[in-house]
């Protein structure tokens, strides 16, 4: 089979379930007003159920690399995408909290392999030289999800619902893992000992650089997620004073500048690191660019339309932390710090999303206005991740001159 055959059979398939994926996981930023509406959410509610999605895709990783070498990308990623048709069906399908909270998690769970199954499949079939166009793609399909859940999402609710939505997602998924279904399959493995797989991952975690990035994955990328996600569509709501498609058209900006950083790291890496900007450097200063927006978000310094699209792009910046990571370890345990790291993202994301809005929700209850709670309980995860941000400055090593990978 030609190479040109193969790209042809892959990317596209893997390209659409990563696409929807990301769409999905930040759905409910756009949709929160109208659950709101149909089932009396609080702030916290919305926190619980939109959070669902990060604690069973982070509670997922550390399996899913044995299931992707035992039984190959291509069977796992099906599996999983009809597992996640099914959440979008009971989601748009719920009629209370409980079913709401079941749907959610069962798109967590189907799209938790969408990025990996794809990395996988690439080094099964392509060289390794052609690796890094090829994960490129990938993260321009999540970026470009990004942006469809954002205007498009908005124009598209008053016609069908968000009941409708989730039922055309729902056949999407269906058709994505048809497509895959339908790529060539490659070898597999058998999976290493159970002892062997834990003491690796126990070796991980004791490691002290692995300590040096957790803090900040948890809390910076982590807290980007559930920002994301959820909370800075009802931001610019409450404290901006913005309407909904307003709104709406920040988040897009905010996927654009997103998407331009993943096309950056993923096709100027090289050129950039021979010219003094080495990834080290790029993390951080995307870092440092972050805690500035934020900074500016909070004292409404600078136009929504412009520090937003800032946060996005420092956003797609921290990703570079992978990379950087596995360089203090063995490099056959890769994927193991990948996961392990994105465990401890996914797990942030998932606490501070619910957290963010319980904290809301309490000081309404205690008679705060919203937009005053939001800026009270946003100002206080931003102190977190500045102490995270010099935690992480302290330990890091000096820059590396490698290409950084995107995740």
């Amino acid at each position: 089979m030609g190479a040109h055959s193969l790209w042809i059979r892959l990317v596209p398939a893997y390209a659409a379930g990563y696409y929807l994926s990301y769409a999905l996981r930040n759905i409910n930023a756009v949709i929160s007003p109208d659950l709101s509406q149909a089932f009396g959410l609080t702030q916290s509610h919305l926190g619980l159920l939109t959070s669902t999605y990060f604690l069973v895709f982070g509670a997922i990783q550390l399996p899913l690399g044995v299931w992707l070498d035992r039984y190959g990308p291509r069977r796992v990623e099906v599996a999983l995408l009809t597992i996640a048709s099914a959440g979008c069906a009971i989601f748009g399908a719920a009629q209370g909290l409980e079913g709401l909270i079941l749907g959610r998690a069962l798109i967590g769970l189907g799209v938790s392999a969408c990025l990996m199954a794809s990395f996988k499949a690439f080094s099964q079939w392509f060289p390794p030289e052609r690796l890094p166009a090829l994960n490129a793609s990938i993260m321009v399909a999540g970026g470009i999800g990004v942006l469809s859940v954002s205007t498009p999402v908005a124009w598209a609710l008053p016609m069908i619902g968000w009941r409708g939505l989730f039922m055309a997602m729902a056949v999407a998924l269906l058709v994505s893992a048809a497509a895959i279904w339908r790529t060539p399959d490659g070898a597999t493995s058998p999976p290493a000992p159970w002892r062997e797989q834990w003491g690796i991952l126990k070796s991980i975690y004791r490691h002290p650089t692995f300590w040096r990035y957790a803090p900040q994955g948890a809390l910076i990328a982590g807290g980007a997620m559930a920002l994301q996600g959820l909370w800075m569509i009802p931001w610019l709501m409450s404290v901006n004073g913005l309407s909904r498609n307003q709104a709406a058209e920040i988040a897009m900006l905010v996927g654009v500048l997103m998407l331009c950083g993943f096309l950056m790291v993923a096709t100027l890496g090289n050129w950039l690191a021979n010219r003094g900007w080495s990834p080290m450097r790029l993390l951080r200063y995307g870092i440092g660019l972050g805690m500035a927006a934020e900074f500016f978000i909070l004292g409404d310094w600078l136009p929504p339309a412009v520090v937003w699209p800032m946060f996005g792009f420092s956003f797609s910046l921290t990703n570079i932390a992978y990379s950087q990571l596995c360089q203090s370890f063995e490099k056959q345990w890769a994927g193991r710090v990948n996961t392990a790291l994105n465990l401890t993202v996914f797990a942030g994301a998932f606490g501070l999303q619910w957290g963010l809005g319980v904290g809301i929700q309490s000081l309404e209850d205690a008679g705060w206005q919203p937009a005053n709670a939001m800026t009270m309980v946003l100002g206080s995860l931003w102190l977190a991740q500045v102490s995270s941000f010099f935690w992480f400055l302290r330990g890091t090593p000096a820059p590396s001159p490698a290409t950084p990978k995107t995740q």
